[in-house]
Protein backbone atom coordinates (compact mmCIF):
# COMPACT_ATOMS: atom_id res chain seq x y z
CA UNK A 1 0.00 0.00 0.00
CA UNK A 2 1.59 3.36 -1.15
CA UNK A 3 0.80 6.87 0.12
CA UNK A 4 1.40 10.43 -1.25
CA UNK A 5 4.24 12.11 0.28
CA UNK A 6 2.37 15.57 0.74
CA UNK A 7 -0.47 13.96 2.78
CA UNK A 8 -1.66 17.20 4.66
CA UNK A 9 -1.76 16.60 7.99
CA UNK A 10 0.70 16.38 9.42
CA UNK A 11 1.59 20.04 9.94
CA UNK A 12 5.20 21.00 10.47
CA UNK A 13 4.29 22.56 14.00
CA UNK A 14 2.46 19.07 15.61
CA UNK A 15 1.68 18.49 19.31
CA UNK A 16 0.61 14.76 20.44
CA UNK A 17 -3.10 15.26 21.75
CA UNK A 18 -2.94 16.57 25.42
CA UNK A 19 -2.13 19.88 27.39
CA UNK A 20 -2.21 20.75 31.06
CA UNK A 21 -5.81 21.03 32.23
CA UNK A 22 -7.27 24.54 34.12
CA UNK A 23 -7.29 24.23 37.72
CA UNK A 24 -11.31 24.80 37.53
CA UNK A 25 -11.41 21.82 35.27
CA UNK A 26 -10.09 19.47 37.85
CA UNK A 27 -12.36 20.79 40.87
CA UNK A 28 -15.41 20.58 38.71
CA UNK A 29 -14.44 16.98 38.00
CA UNK A 30 -13.28 16.00 41.17
CA UNK A 31 -16.65 17.41 42.29
CA UNK A 32 -18.18 15.27 39.48
CA UNK A 33 -16.91 12.48 40.83
CA UNK A 34 -18.05 12.54 44.26
CA UNK A 35 -21.36 13.56 43.25
CA UNK A 36 -21.11 16.77 44.21
CA UNK A 37 -21.28 18.85 40.31
CA UNK A 38 -23.83 17.87 37.82
CA UNK A 39 -23.66 16.86 34.30
CA UNK A 40 -24.38 20.02 33.41
CA UNK A 41 -21.64 21.76 35.90
CA UNK A 42 -18.90 19.27 34.37
CA UNK A 43 -20.37 20.24 30.63
CA UNK A 44 -20.03 23.85 30.87
CA UNK A 45 -16.36 23.84 32.96
CA UNK A 46 -15.17 21.52 30.07
CA UNK A 47 -16.74 23.57 27.26
CA UNK A 48 -14.78 26.53 28.75
CA UNK A 49 -11.37 24.99 28.86
CA UNK A 50 -11.72 23.52 25.34
CA UNK A 51 -12.63 26.88 24.11
CA UNK A 52 -9.53 28.36 25.63
CA UNK A 53 -7.16 25.45 24.88
CA UNK A 54 -8.20 25.91 20.89
CA UNK A 55 -7.43 29.75 21.04
CA UNK A 56 -3.97 28.55 22.47
CA UNK A 57 -2.78 26.75 19.99
CA UNK A 58 -4.05 28.91 17.39
CA UNK A 59 -2.37 31.64 19.22
CA UNK A 60 0.57 29.50 19.10
CA UNK A 61 0.47 29.08 14.96
CA UNK A 62 -1.02 25.40 14.89
CA UNK A 63 -3.27 24.06 12.59
CA UNK A 64 -3.98 20.65 13.63
CA UNK A 65 -6.49 21.42 16.09
CA UNK A 66 -7.73 19.38 18.92
CA UNK A 67 -9.70 19.79 22.54
CA UNK A 68 -6.77 18.67 24.90
CA UNK A 69 -7.97 15.71 25.87
CA UNK A 70 -10.19 17.74 28.24
CA UNK A 71 -13.43 15.50 28.68
CA UNK A 72 -11.14 12.52 29.24
CA UNK A 73 -9.22 11.25 32.46
CA UNK A 74 -6.84 8.78 30.54
CA UNK A 75 -5.74 9.65 27.12
CA UNK A 76 -7.59 6.24 26.01
CA UNK A 77 -11.04 7.88 27.01
CA UNK A 78 -13.78 5.52 26.68
CA UNK A 79 -13.66 4.02 23.43
CA UNK A 80 -12.40 0.10 24.52
CA UNK A 81 -14.34 0.09 27.24
CA UNK A 82 -17.69 1.00 25.55
CA UNK A 83 -17.07 -1.58 23.15
CA UNK A 84 -19.22 -4.92 22.96
CA UNK A 85 -17.81 -7.63 24.85
CA UNK A 86 -15.85 -5.53 27.04
CA UNK A 87 -15.73 -4.86 31.10
CA UNK A 88 -14.36 -2.86 32.89
CA UNK A 89 -13.00 -4.33 35.77
CA UNK A 90 -12.43 -2.36 39.22
CA UNK A 91 -9.87 -4.19 41.73
CA UNK A 92 -8.44 -7.20 39.10
CA UNK A 93 -6.56 -9.55 40.08
CA UNK A 94 -3.04 -9.04 39.83
CA UNK A 95 -2.41 -12.52 38.64
CA UNK A 96 -3.79 -11.99 35.10
CA UNK A 97 -1.10 -9.33 34.46
CA UNK A 98 2.17 -9.68 32.46
CA UNK A 99 4.76 -8.53 35.72
CA UNK A 100 7.37 -7.25 33.15
CA UNK A 101 4.87 -5.12 30.93
CA UNK A 102 6.82 -1.88 31.92
CA UNK A 103 3.76 0.31 32.93
CA UNK A 104 1.94 -2.42 34.67
CA UNK A 105 5.19 -3.36 36.22
CA UNK A 106 5.48 0.27 37.53
CA UNK A 107 2.27 -0.30 39.10
CA UNK A 108 2.69 -3.51 40.58
CA UNK A 109 6.43 -2.35 42.29
CA UNK A 110 4.49 0.07 44.31
CA UNK A 111 1.93 -2.48 45.41
CA UNK A 112 -0.85 -0.37 43.22
CA UNK A 113 -3.26 -2.46 40.81
CA UNK A 114 -2.75 -1.32 37.43
CA UNK A 115 -5.68 1.51 36.41
CA UNK A 116 -9.09 1.16 34.78
CA UNK A 117 -8.37 -2.32 33.42
CA UNK A 118 -10.65 -3.53 31.31
CA UNK A 119 -10.91 -7.16 29.78
CA UNK A 120 -12.37 -8.93 27.22
CA UNK A 121 -15.20 -10.99 28.43
CA UNK A 122 -17.26 -11.76 25.71
CA UNK A 123 -17.69 -11.57 21.77
CA UNK A 124 -16.31 -8.10 20.56
CA UNK A 125 -18.44 -6.01 18.68
CA UNK A 126 -18.32 -2.54 17.80
CA UNK A 127 -21.18 -0.27 19.16
CA UNK A 128 -22.50 3.40 18.37
CA UNK A 129 -22.13 3.72 22.49
CA UNK A 130 -18.11 3.25 21.54
CA UNK A 131 -18.27 6.22 19.17
CA UNK A 132 -20.26 8.33 20.78
CA UNK A 133 -17.72 10.64 23.23
CA UNK A 134 -15.71 10.32 20.31
CA UNK A 135 -18.56 12.42 17.86
CA UNK A 136 -19.11 14.58 20.91
CA UNK A 137 -15.68 15.65 20.84
CA UNK A 138 -15.71 16.19 17.17
CA UNK A 139 -18.78 17.97 16.92
CA UNK A 140 -17.76 20.63 19.61
CA UNK A 141 -14.76 21.47 17.60
CA UNK A 142 -16.81 21.93 14.53
CA UNK A 143 -19.10 23.82 16.28
CA UNK A 144 -16.03 26.06 17.71
CA UNK A 145 -14.22 26.46 14.32
CA UNK A 146 -14.93 28.00 10.53
CA UNK A 147 -15.84 24.88 8.08
CA UNK A 148 -12.34 25.37 6.04
CA UNK A 149 -10.88 24.04 9.85
CA UNK A 150 -12.76 20.89 10.45
CA UNK A 151 -10.04 18.99 7.81
CA UNK A 152 -7.46 19.87 10.52
CA UNK A 153 -9.16 19.02 13.28
CA UNK A 154 -7.06 15.94 15.08
CA UNK A 155 -8.64 13.29 17.49
CA UNK A 156 -6.38 11.24 19.60
CA UNK A 157 -7.61 7.12 19.63
CA UNK A 158 -6.18 4.55 21.87
CA UNK A 159 -3.92 1.69 20.43
CA UNK A 160 -5.98 -1.84 19.12
CA UNK A 161 -2.86 -3.55 21.20
CA UNK A 162 -3.59 -1.59 24.75
CA UNK A 163 -5.81 -4.69 26.44
CA UNK A 164 -4.03 -7.45 24.93
CA UNK A 165 -0.17 -7.10 25.51
CA UNK A 166 -0.38 -6.34 29.78
CA UNK A 167 -2.36 -9.26 30.15
CA UNK A 168 -0.52 -13.10 30.64
CA UNK A 169 -1.15 -15.79 28.22
CA UNK A 170 -4.68 -16.59 28.28
CA UNK A 171 -6.00 -13.54 30.05
CA UNK A 172 -6.47 -11.11 27.42
CA UNK A 173 -9.87 -13.23 26.54
CA UNK A 174 -12.18 -16.24 27.64
CA UNK A 175 -10.96 -19.22 25.79
CA UNK A 176 -14.72 -20.30 24.91
CA UNK A 177 -14.92 -16.93 23.27
CA UNK A 178 -12.02 -16.82 21.50
CA UNK A 179 -9.75 -19.64 20.51
CA UNK A 180 -6.62 -17.54 19.76
CA UNK A 181 -5.20 -14.64 19.42
CA UNK A 182 -6.00 -14.08 15.60
CA UNK A 183 -9.44 -14.61 16.42
CA UNK A 184 -9.92 -12.16 19.05
CA UNK A 185 -7.71 -9.47 16.71
CA UNK A 186 -9.95 -10.28 13.71
CA UNK A 187 -12.95 -8.61 15.92
CA UNK A 188 -10.46 -5.97 17.34
CA UNK A 189 -9.55 -4.65 13.44
CA UNK A 190 -13.42 -5.08 12.63
CA UNK A 191 -14.21 -2.48 15.36
CA UNK A 192 -11.90 -0.80 14.92
CA UNK A 193 -12.22 -0.89 10.90
CA UNK A 194 -16.05 0.44 11.89
CA UNK A 195 -14.86 3.41 14.12
CA UNK A 196 -12.41 5.34 11.75
CA UNK A 197 -15.56 5.04 9.12
CA UNK A 198 -17.87 6.43 11.51
CA UNK A 199 -15.06 9.28 12.54
CA UNK A 200 -14.54 9.62 8.91
CA UNK A 201 -18.57 10.02 8.39
CA UNK A 202 -18.86 12.50 11.05
CA UNK A 203 -16.02 14.79 9.35
CA UNK A 204 -12.58 13.57 10.75
CA UNK A 205 -10.13 13.48 8.54
CA UNK A 206 -7.13 13.27 11.20
CA UNK A 207 -7.04 10.59 13.37
CA UNK A 208 -3.34 9.95 16.00
CA UNK A 209 -3.26 6.42 17.57
CA UNK A 210 -1.89 6.44 20.92
CA UNK A 211 0.51 3.03 21.30
CA UNK A 212 3.10 3.32 24.33
CA UNK A 213 3.51 -0.58 24.02
CA UNK A 214 4.87 -0.36 20.71
CA UNK A 215 7.79 1.28 22.71
CA UNK A 216 7.92 -1.76 25.00
CA UNK A 217 9.57 -3.90 22.31
CA UNK A 218 12.66 -1.75 22.40
CA UNK A 219 13.06 -2.71 25.68
CA UNK A 220 15.64 -5.98 26.24
CA UNK A 221 14.69 -6.38 29.49
CA UNK A 222 11.38 -6.62 29.14
CA UNK A 223 12.08 -8.64 25.57
CA UNK A 224 13.96 -11.51 27.91
CA UNK A 225 11.44 -11.79 30.20
CA UNK A 226 9.11 -12.47 28.19
CA UNK A 227 10.70 -15.13 26.39
CA UNK A 228 11.62 -16.87 29.38
CA UNK A 229 8.03 -16.77 29.96
CA UNK A 230 7.12 -20.40 29.37
CA UNK A 231 3.00 -19.57 29.53
CA UNK A 232 3.60 -17.31 26.25
CA UNK A 233 2.82 -19.89 23.04
CA UNK A 234 5.09 -16.79 20.73
CA UNK A 235 8.07 -15.25 21.37
CA UNK A 236 8.68 -10.70 21.61
CA UNK A 237 9.56 -10.22 18.50
CA UNK A 238 6.34 -12.65 17.12
CA UNK A 239 3.99 -10.55 19.10
CA UNK A 240 5.61 -7.53 17.44
CA UNK A 241 4.59 -9.19 14.10
CA UNK A 242 0.88 -9.85 14.99
CA UNK A 243 0.62 -6.40 16.05
CA UNK A 244 1.97 -4.83 13.25
CA UNK A 245 -0.42 -6.97 11.00
CA UNK A 246 -2.75 -5.59 12.78
CA UNK A 247 -2.35 -2.34 12.48
CA UNK A 248 -2.32 -3.12 8.63
CA UNK A 249 -5.38 -4.90 8.95
CA UNK A 250 -7.13 -1.81 9.91
CA UNK A 251 -5.61 0.22 7.48
CA UNK A 252 -6.77 -1.79 4.55
CA UNK A 253 -10.18 0.03 4.93
CA UNK A 254 -9.23 3.13 6.09
CA UNK A 255 -11.31 5.92 4.18
CA UNK A 256 -9.60 7.76 1.57
CA UNK A 257 -8.28 11.10 2.48
CA UNK A 258 -8.33 9.86 6.35
CA UNK A 259 -4.43 10.72 7.61
CA UNK A 260 -3.50 8.01 10.11
CA UNK A 261 -0.68 8.92 12.65
CA UNK A 262 0.93 6.54 15.17
CA UNK A 263 2.12 7.48 17.94
CA UNK A 264 4.78 6.00 20.00
CA UNK A 265 6.26 7.27 23.65
CA UNK A 266 8.38 5.35 26.38
CA UNK A 267 5.51 6.31 29.29
CA UNK A 268 3.96 9.64 30.44
CA UNK A 269 2.46 9.25 33.71
CA UNK A 270 1.51 11.46 36.54
CA UNK A 271 4.08 14.16 37.06
CA UNK A 272 6.44 13.20 34.23
CA UNK A 273 6.63 9.23 35.13
CA UNK A 274 8.03 6.91 32.17
CA UNK A 275 7.64 3.62 32.28
CA UNK A 276 10.17 2.17 29.93
CA UNK A 277 13.27 2.59 27.67
CA UNK A 278 15.36 1.57 24.97
CA UNK A 279 16.54 2.71 21.66
CA UNK A 280 14.69 2.26 18.11
CA UNK A 281 16.65 -0.09 16.86
CA UNK A 282 15.37 -3.55 17.57
CA UNK A 283 12.20 -2.24 16.16
CA UNK A 284 12.86 0.62 13.26
CA UNK A 285 12.83 -1.19 10.08
CA UNK A 286 10.06 -3.58 10.78
CA UNK A 287 8.21 -0.37 12.35
CA UNK A 288 9.25 2.11 9.81
CA UNK A 289 8.76 -0.34 6.47
CA UNK A 290 5.74 -2.52 7.61
CA UNK A 291 3.32 -0.58 9.61
CA UNK A 292 0.86 0.94 7.19
CA UNK A 293 0.51 4.36 8.52
CA UNK A 294 0.92 7.68 7.14
CA UNK A 295 2.91 9.45 9.41
CA UNK A 296 4.93 8.57 13.01
CA UNK A 297 5.57 10.35 15.97
CA UNK A 298 8.41 9.21 17.51
CA UNK A 299 9.56 10.92 20.79
CA UNK A 300 13.86 11.67 20.67
CA UNK A 301 13.68 14.19 23.70
CA UNK A 302 15.99 12.13 25.80
CA UNK A 303 19.03 9.94 25.48
CA UNK A 304 16.53 7.04 26.95
CA UNK A 305 15.46 7.23 23.22
CA UNK A 306 18.24 7.08 21.44
CA UNK A 307 19.63 8.33 18.10
CA UNK A 308 18.01 9.50 14.83
CA UNK A 309 20.10 6.10 13.50
CA UNK A 310 17.19 4.27 13.11
CA UNK A 311 15.37 7.10 10.36
CA UNK A 312 17.54 5.51 7.66
CA UNK A 313 14.97 3.01 7.44
CA UNK A 314 11.99 5.28 7.04
CA UNK A 315 10.64 4.97 3.47
CA UNK A 316 10.19 8.22 1.11
CA UNK A 317 5.90 7.88 1.51
CA UNK A 318 5.80 7.98 5.02
CA UNK A 319 6.70 11.03 7.53
CA UNK A 320 8.19 11.20 10.62
CA UNK A 321 6.95 14.14 13.32
CA UNK A 322 10.20 14.58 15.64
CA UNK A 323 9.71 14.94 19.48
CA UNK A 324 12.48 16.91 20.09
CA UNK A 325 10.84 19.14 22.61
CA UNK A 326 10.19 17.71 26.19
CA UNK A 327 6.68 18.02 27.87
CA UNK A 328 8.06 16.67 30.61
CA UNK A 329 10.82 18.97 32.16
CA UNK A 330 9.92 22.62 32.21
CA UNK A 331 13.67 23.65 30.80
CA UNK A 332 12.98 25.31 27.70
CA UNK A 333 15.37 23.60 25.10
CA UNK A 334 17.85 25.48 23.02
CA UNK A 335 16.80 26.97 19.82
CA UNK A 336 19.71 26.45 17.44
CA UNK A 337 20.73 23.48 18.91
CA UNK A 338 17.19 21.62 18.24
CA UNK A 339 17.00 22.48 14.48
CA UNK A 340 20.66 21.31 14.50
CA UNK A 341 19.09 17.94 15.44
CA UNK A 342 16.44 17.83 12.74
CA UNK A 343 18.71 18.41 10.34
CA UNK A 344 21.06 15.77 11.79
CA UNK A 345 17.67 13.58 11.68
CA UNK A 346 17.25 14.62 7.73
CA UNK A 347 20.64 13.33 7.09
CA UNK A 348 19.77 9.83 8.03
CA UNK A 349 16.44 9.92 5.98
CA UNK A 350 18.97 10.77 3.14
CA UNK A 351 21.69 8.32 4.04
CA UNK A 352 18.94 5.66 3.81
CA UNK A 353 16.85 6.73 1.16
CA UNK A 354 19.66 7.93 -1.38
CA UNK A 355 17.30 11.22 -1.44
CA UNK A 356 18.69 14.56 -0.79
CA UNK A 357 18.64 16.38 2.86
CA UNK A 358 16.15 18.04 1.81
CA UNK A 359 13.90 16.00 0.20
CA UNK A 360 13.61 14.30 3.54
CA UNK A 361 13.20 17.57 5.53
CA UNK A 362 9.89 17.18 3.35
CA UNK A 363 9.05 13.94 5.64
CA UNK A 364 9.85 15.88 8.99
CA UNK A 365 7.35 17.61 11.29
CA UNK A 366 8.08 18.54 14.88
CA UNK A 367 6.13 18.31 18.32
CA UNK A 368 6.60 17.72 22.05
CA UNK A 369 7.79 14.47 22.40
CA UNK A 370 4.61 13.41 24.18
CA UNK A 371 1.13 14.90 25.28
CA UNK A 372 1.28 17.89 28.64
CA UNK A 373 -1.10 15.86 30.40
CA UNK A 374 -1.92 12.15 29.45
CA UNK A 375 -2.98 12.13 32.86
CA UNK A 376 -5.39 14.80 34.07
CA UNK A 377 -3.18 15.49 36.92
CA UNK A 378 -0.38 16.85 34.14
CA UNK A 379 3.19 16.33 33.93
CA UNK A 380 5.79 17.86 35.83
CA UNK A 381 5.52 21.84 33.97
CA UNK A 382 3.40 24.42 34.07
CA UNK A 383 1.22 26.78 31.77
CA UNK A 384 3.67 28.88 30.73
CA UNK A 385 6.20 26.23 30.47
CA UNK A 386 4.17 24.39 27.87
CA UNK A 387 3.30 27.64 26.14
CA UNK A 388 6.97 28.36 26.09
CA UNK A 389 7.53 24.71 24.04
CA UNK A 390 4.65 25.18 21.59
CA UNK A 391 5.98 28.27 20.42
CA UNK A 392 9.59 27.05 20.60
CA UNK A 393 8.39 24.29 18.31
CA UNK A 394 6.61 27.12 16.02
CA UNK A 395 9.25 28.95 15.71
CA UNK A 396 12.05 26.12 14.99
CA UNK A 397 9.17 25.17 11.91
CA UNK A 398 9.41 28.76 10.67
CA UNK A 399 13.14 28.48 10.41
CA UNK A 400 13.31 24.76 8.54
CA UNK A 401 9.53 25.05 6.64
CA UNK A 402 9.28 29.23 6.31
CA UNK A 403 5.44 29.42 5.70
CA UNK A 404 4.38 26.18 6.02
CA UNK A 405 1.65 25.36 8.51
Amino acid sequence: MSFPLHHNPPFRSEHVGSFLRPDYLLEVRHAWNDKKASDAQLREAEDRAVNEIVKLQQDCGFRAINDGEYRRHMFWGTFWENLEGMTNVVGPDVEIFRPYVPDVGAFLEKNYKPGETVVCTGKIKHTSVASKDHIDQIRYLQSILPKEKHGDIKLTIPAPTWYHLRYREGSAYPKDVYGNDDEYFADVVAAYQMELQVLYDHGLRNVQIDDPNMCYFCNEKMIENFNNDQRNNCTADELFTKYIDVYNNIMAKCPQGMHIGLHLCRGNFVKSRHFTEGPYDRIAKELLQKVNVHTFYLEFDTERAGGFEPLQYLPDNKNVVLGVVSSKYPELEDFDATVARIYDAAGYISKGSGRSEKEALEQICVSPQCGFASHSSGNAVGVDDMVAKMSLIRRIADRIWPGEA
